[in-house]
């Protein structure tokens, strides 16, 4: 991808919830809600403090975020559709062996 987000916007790759619940019913599309777990697929350099310095962002590309359901801008860049958001949209960064309700 040949994008680099500004200051200190991530994009993010929305993760696909499972189309089965934990008890095997099948979830129709209408059902379903917009996933608010994702992957970082590119962050920007930081964003600027009050003395001009650039603070680093907290998250890295790679990294399991969740997000509120209504954050960030959606477009769609080299046919895949992402979303835009800045650091501070994103609820928490999920660690290895954490499972969440849209995995489970």
């Amino acid at each position: 991808m040949k994008f680099r987000p500004l200051h200190d916007r991530v994009v993010v790759r929305r993760v696909t919830p499972a189309e089965k619940s934990a008890g095997g019913i099948i979830i129709p599309d209408n059902v379903k809600d917009k996933p608010m777990e994702g992957e970082i697929v590119a962050a920007g350099p930081g964003a600027r403090n009050e003395q001009g310095v650039v603070v680093a962002l907290d998250v890295k590309t790679g990294d399991r975020v969740l997000f509120g359901k209504w954050s960030g801008a959606e477009v769609k860049l080299d046919g895949e559709e992402l979303v835009i958001m800045k650091e501070s949209d994103l609820l928490g960064v999920i660690e290895d062996g954490v499972k969440t309700a849209a995995a489970a």
